[in-house]
């Protein structure tokens, strides 16, 4: 210490948490619960998985396999279910250039659904359908009603 001031990135720890909201959980205040955690309704949602992003510094050889994956890693994320299940038809279009030639944007439709299992480790899962466009222009993430 100089002059007996401390440095300003050691501040006492009053200052520190008063009014930060990144303090709060680290001083063992309960946080607000997660949204959407407890209920997990059956839905349907049009989304474009930009796979492009994810094949750079990958070698040919994994390309297709790595673009399964990545889709499946997406479902999971975007419907809050371990348990995806992705359709024939998706994983031929995903084939459908080569193991090299992956495609660089694929529109899908993710459908969380009830599994008919009682004894399923998990109560819902995602299916994964290919939805095929023109165009992916403008596209947004859209809920799709279930007929």
């Amino acid at each position: 210490e100089i002059h007996g001031a401390s440095p300003f990135w050691l501040k006492p720890e009053s200052a520190k948490s008063a009014g930060d909201p990144r303090c709060v959980a680290a001083m063992g205040k309960k946080t607000t619960t997660k949204k959407g955690a407890s209920t997990k309704e059956p839905t349907t949602r049009d989304c474009t998985v930009h796979l492009h992003k994810h094949m750079q510094k990958i070698s040919f050889k994994k390309r297709a396999p790595r673009a399964v994956r990545v889709v499946r890693q997406f479902a999971a994320k975007v419907m809050l279910t371990s348990d995806v299940r992705i359709d024939t038809k998706l994983n031929k279009f995903l084939w459908s250039n080569g193991v090299r030639n992956v495609p660089r944007r694929m529109r899908v439709r993710l459908s969380r659904k009830r599994n008919e299992d009682e004894d399923a480790k998990e109560k819902m899962f995602t299916l994964v359908q290919h939805v095929p466009v023109e165009s992916f222009k403008g596209l947004q993430t859209e809920n799709v009603r279930d007929e």
